[in-house]
């Protein structure tokens, strides 16, 4: 998943095989498995898709991912091998280096003083902003730092300011970085969620019935291709046609629902449909401008 400030689509895709599989040569065979391909683990998986987009030359400064991601000491080092920052997500027992010491990460708030806790959204969400308490923490390497990196390592706290659930980060900055651009990055790891979702619901991404490993890879693609184009499209609405104020922006879902009524399927009441299209688009702003109002309102 690529994710911008203008928008964010899926870019690479890979298959992962359960080791059940790996281990039973008929059903690979059977399956149209290619023979080099043996058993990966996801961060494995994830690593490779990384160096490709990396080594195509697309651009990128950081990387965030889910606590399968962030436990992986090899996908970590392969990042900062490559001096690119990371924010992710780790579990409450997840062991850090500290004071020279090898802690749990919850661990560590008893270090955290009650001025260090600030608050900062970490994205705008439909009913308002996604407002957390949010603390760092200095770490160790875990070994002798490279020769000429000038990274540091972080362990990133987000509390929630209703119930106090806490949730864990590993970071890396190649670079100093304040800690509203690390919030920002580990919110960005709703948009996977939110494009396989609408890859799913618009593309038809879970709806192949294959079985064969390459049928897999053309139906992912083809889906893949599907949903960049309504990314690109939407995009494109976007700047150069801003949508004036009490609209909000052209989405996914509109064009994709605008693209099947006027286009693939065309059908008589193409006015009432274009109609239907800025009723809900105006619906959506004034509730969203209800919704960031009220949550002003409730601010201390």
């Amino acid at each position: 998943m690529y994710a911008s400030s203008s928008g964010h689509a899926v870019i690479d895709r890979e298959l992962y095989l359960p080791r059940s599989w790996a281990d039973d040569p008929e059903r690979l065979q059977a399956a149209g498995v290619p023979a080099q391909i043996g058993f990966a683990t996801k961060p494995a998986l994830a690593t490779a898709m990384l160096c490709r987009v990396l080594d195509a030359g697309v651009p990128a400064a950081w990387v965030a991912g889910d606590e399968v991601y962030g436990a992986n000491p090899g996908l970590r080092a392969t990042l900062e091998a490559r001096q690119i920052g990371y924010v992710l997500a780790v579990a409450c027992d997840h062991r850090v280096r500290a004071g020279s010491t090898s802690q749990r990460a919850d661990a560590l708030l008893a270090t955290v003083p009650a001025r260090a806790w600030q608050q900062v959204s970490c994205g705008k969400g439909a009913k308002g902003h996604r407002l957390y308490d949010w603390a760092f923490v200095r770490l160790d390497h875990d070994g002798a730092a490279p020769d000429g990196q000038a990274g540091k390592h972080w362990l990133m706290v987000r509390r929630n300011r209703n119930n106090g659930e806490l949730a864990f980060y590993r970071c890396f900055t190649p670079r100093p970085t304040p800690l509203a651009v690390l919030v920002r990055v580990a919110g960005c790891r709703w948009t996977v969620e939110e494009r396989f979702q609408t890859g799913k619901g618009l593309c038809g991404l879970d709806q192949h019935q294959v079985r064969r490993w390459r049928s897999w890879y053309r139906w992912a693609t083809l889906a893949m291709l599907a949903h960049a184009f309504l990314v690109v499209a939407a995009v494109t609405e976007h700047a150069r046609h801003p949508p004036p104020s009490g609209l909000i922006g052209l989405t996914c879902n509109q064009i994709q629902h605008l693209f099947a009524a006027l286009v693939i399927q065309p059908v008589a009441d193409a006015a009432h449909r274009l109609r239907w299209s800025l009723w809900r688009r105006r619906h959506q702003a004034r509730a969203r401008t209800c919704h960031y109002r009220r949550q002003a309102a409730w601010q201390p």
